[in-house]
């Protein structure tokens, strides 16, 4: 039987990076779980599991666990991108450090790691790296304009570079997710928007669970190197928009 890839996984310390690290576990996989919450990663008590503390939007503590991980279990098979905040409000009312916060986060966290492990994945000619954006990446939502513009540019930049690195046989993939069951909407400050959130989750009986997504990044992984599922878009049955 093969070994099994080194799959690295950011924000995985709740969540739908937490159900990643649980679902790619199950299936025989070695993992390095990132996030700021080392404690959280320690608590999954997973095999053959390298937990660091990182913050993404810092290059160099990424390059270090990568490097850690590789020399334990071999280089990155896949790397899921999943941290990120999200902090809604009114552009002309929300605090500008919010905006940077979504911006260090969302989109230059998520570069980080492409930089990371991108370079030896061309030098094999393997590997896969999946970024988890949102349909707010897709579309726009009332008091989601600088989140949008983080999960646009997302998109943006998955594709392109998926185009730049498909000759050498390496898959980007993006997974635009609804609303999901997590604690991403408990970073918003304002009350009132979270409670408006909260309430329109309602209108769609069961939101997304974590669990859904991950079988969504799971599935997209397992299709053989040949097959490249670019953007898999998945929502509750009931949420309309």
């Amino acid at each position: 039987m093969s070994k099994k890839g080194l799959i690295v996984i950011t924000g995985a310390s709740s969540g739908i990076g937490e159900a990643a690290a649980k679902a790619f576990s199950q299936a025989g996989h070695p993992l390095l779980l990132l996030a700021r919450r080392l404690d959280r990663l320690e608590a999954l008590k997973l095999p053959n599991t390298i937990c660091e503390k990182v913050d993404v939007t810092n290059l160099d503590e990424i390059k270090s666990a990568v490097a850690k991980a590789e020399k334990k279990f071999g280089p990155v098979d896949c790397l899921v991108n999943n941290a990120g905040v999200m902090l809604l409000g009114v552009a002309d009312t929300q605090d500008p450090k919010e905006w940077e916060q979504m911006v260090q986060v969302n989109i230059m966290g998520v570069l980080n790691g492409i930089h990371v492990v991108l370079p030896g994945m061309k030098e094999r000619r393997h590997g896969t790296i999946i970024d988890i954006s949102s349909v707010a990446g897709r579309k726009t939502y009332p008091n989601h304009a600088v989140y949008c513009g983080t999960k646009f540019a997302v998109h943006a930049f998955t594709e392109q570079i998926r185009e730049e690195a498909s000759s050498y046989d390496v898959r980007f993939i993006t997974i635009a997710p609804g609303a999901v069951e997590t604690e991403l909407l408990s970073h918003t400050t304002s009350k009132k928007i979270v409670n408006d959130y909260q309430e329109w989750k309602t209108t769609m009986g069961q939101p997304l669970q974590s669990e859904d997504v991950a079988n969504s990044i799971l599935f997209a992984y397992q299709q053989p190197q040949r097959v490249c599922i670019r953007e898999i878009v998945l929502c509750a049955t009931r949420q309309d928009k």
